[in-house]
């Protein structure tokens, strides 16, 4: 367990983030190492932040042990804290944001090679780009909270969680997959959104099949926005099951 003075409530999001044109990962500074942070989101979780005994001296490959334990477990939050959407919908026992994480990674280690496209990098981006939900919390369009107020939260939390885990070369790494699927600037990127998308369908299927729900609502808010011809063909075939279903 972590000592009590390594523990801090959500209470407050500190503003201090500038929002930059620059399409390379900074680690936003904060005023203090006890930074909290909150969300509006109704996504459940009763989880608490680390904030470490500082920043470690940055390294090139190499995660102190302490380091790797206080980031793996704020990283728990991930496995405990439910995904809005379903919890709003009232779905029995509902995925959590690692549980949609996972099967993205899964989606993209079974994709067919795309040119141009680094699969291993997808993989890694796949398990990464909700990350800083383990603080925020999954803030949905339904929450009130503009995309800019969204991704200001979400790069600081960011930025908090690659502090605690050092701020080396494993740190970095995080922070550029995280924000280069945020700006969607990359192949990699394009495809990862795209089975963000797919996979939250594909689920939402199954909640169908399973509970009796109708999730029309999440079938219509991805309609048309695919980016890849593996995205479209993978939502074709998930909409064409749910159409034959009767």
């Amino acid at each position: 367990m972590l000592p009590l003075s390594l523990l801090v409530r959500f209470k407050s999001l500190t503003p201090h983030y500038s929002p930059s044109s620059s399409s390379s990962f900074t680690l936003f500074r904060m005023t203090t190492t006890r930074a909290s942070f909150s969300s509006s989101s109704s996504s459940s979780s009763s989880c608490s932040v680390p904030a470490g005994d500082g920043v470690n001296p940055p390294s090139t490959g190499v995660t102190a042990p302490s380091s790797a334990i206080d980031f793996l477990s704020l990283c728990h939050c991930l496995k405990t804290t439910k995904r809005t959407g379903w919890v709003r919908r009232e779905i029995k026992d509902p995925e959590s944001i690692a549980d949609h994480m996972y099967r993205m990674g899964l989606m993209a280690l079974i994709a067919s090679d795309i040119p141009g496209v680094d699969r291993d990098k997808c993989i890694k981006m796949a398990i990464v780009h909700d990350i800083a939900e383990a603080i925020v919390g999954d803030i949905t369009p339904s929450d009130g909270i503009s995309k800019a107020e969204k991704s200001q939260r979400e790069r600081e939390a960011l930025d908090h969680m690659c502090k605690l885990l050092g701020g080396g070369s494993r740190a970095q790494e995080i922070g550029e997959l995280w924000l280069e699927y945020e700006e969607n600037s990359s192949p990699e990127a394009k495809v990862v959104k795209d089975l963000d998308k797919v996979e939250m369908v594909l689920q939402a299927l199954e909640y169908e099949n399973e509970q009796g729900k109708d999730l029309e609502e999440f079938f219509q808010s991805t309609a048309g926005k695919f980016q890849t011809e593996m995205g479209k063909a993978w939502a074709l075939e998930i909409t064409s099951r749910r159409s034959k279903r009767g």
